[in-house]
């Protein structure tokens, strides 16, 4: 906000704005808005960028779409749909997005039950098979990624037992996990996820540090061979694995952190958000790779907040609500108003 108003003195007769909202709450979003429409009545021209779609269509007469470093497409805003803006990102209609490969759920790989940790996840309780994508829907504060962290052992549960691949343990910490195959993408990658003023080579290869040297010594030779073989697989746009990961588009980000994933390998990848603040592109991309590791028979539990994307990957979506999972059902038995009726505690 500070930044916005040191633009505002200036009294710009044009105005550029490069994702103005993306740490901005809701009623100080509304806020930026309304300086918007007060900007645009005394005259001043604005572009505007972003790729929160809903955004774009609200402040703007025309649009540009950029796609790899290219103008892909043009035109009036009040002429043109969402689907329409979302195929030129992605170079895909919108019913490709969510391309569903064909799978066979196997046995259970990850069982929680009657999971506590206080003060919000209450006695919960759910399983993941083999080759499943386990959903997670829920409002903010139902407690998904209360759940998530103490699967993973973020978070030190007080009651309840873990299994994962029918191994018990319900005092589970991250080294463990991460030895029985199970890895974890936090809904904070700048905080929790990445170490930005670190290189990438670096951050994918964080947890596997053993198998690139000997005696502690670290062979960078070899963990550059590592890291250019995931980058070039996930499509990270960089100079080069040395570039410190703080440099790179959120997507790029989020690249990584997959590959720190894929790299060490896991069985099963616990998501929280995977897609939060990343362009409508990069998470076709994310889509993509998020489906061929169920379709490779590994396990998946993501937690999202936008339904449609919960809708298009899952096989199961389970709701949370006020620390409890509520219910946990086959995706075709779900539709948007009954996940939300299921959230608010609708019937």
């Amino acid at each position: 906000m500070i930044e916005i108003a040191r633009a505002l003195l200036t009294q710009p007769r044009v105005l550029i704005m490069d994702e103005p909202t993306s740490s901005l709450t809701q009623s100080d979003t509304e806020r930026l808005f309304a300086v918007v429409e007060r900007l645009r009545g005394q005259g001043v021209s604005i572009i505007y960028v972003s790729h929160f779609l809903e955004e774009c269509r609200r402040a703007c007469d025309r649009y540009t779409v950029l796609k790899d470093g290219e103008a892909v497409g043009a035109g009036e805003m009040r002429d043109t749909g969402t689907d329409r803006l979302i195929a030129l990102m992605t170079g895909r209609p919108v019913a490709d997005l969510y391309r569903r490969s064909a799978r066979a759920l196997g046995s259970v790989v990850l069982e929680a039950r009657s999971l506590e940790c206080p003060p919000r996840l209450r006695a919960t309780s759910l399983r993941v098979r083999e080759g499943e994508i386990f959903g997670l829907a829920g409002l903010v504060g139902a407690g998904r990624t209360d759940l998530v962290r103490a699967l993973f052992g973020l978070d030190k549960a007080a009651a309840g037992e873990v299994a994962v691949f029918g191994r018990e343990g319900a005092r589970g910490t991250p080294r463990r996990r991460w030895s029985e195959g199970v890895g974890y993408l936090s809904e904070n990658r700048k905080e929790e996820g990445l170490m930005l003023n670190q290189p990438i080579r670096d951050n994918i290869t964080l947890t596997r540090l053993g198998a690139f040297g000997i005696l502690g010594w670290i062979s960078k030779g070899r963990q550059r061979a590592a890291a250019q073989r995931w980058t070039g697989e996930l499509g990270v746009r960089c100079r080069d694995v040395d570039q410190d990961v703080g440099e790179l588009s959120g997507g790029n980000q989020q690249r990584v952190a997959f590959a720190r994933l894929l790299l060490h390998p896991a069985r099963i990848f616990i998501l929280d958000e995977p897609t939060r603040g990343i362009d409508v592109g990069s998470k076709a991309q994310i889509y993509e790779i998020i489906g061929s590791l169920a379709a490779a028979g590994r396990s998946v539990v993501l937690v999202s907040s936008y339904l449609p994307e919960l809708l298009g990957l899952c096989d199961t979506i389970g709701v949370m609500r006020r620390g409890e999972l509520v219910a946990a059902r086959p995706r075709a038995e779900w539709d948007e108003p009954e996940l939300l009726r299921a959230a608010v505690g609708s019937e």
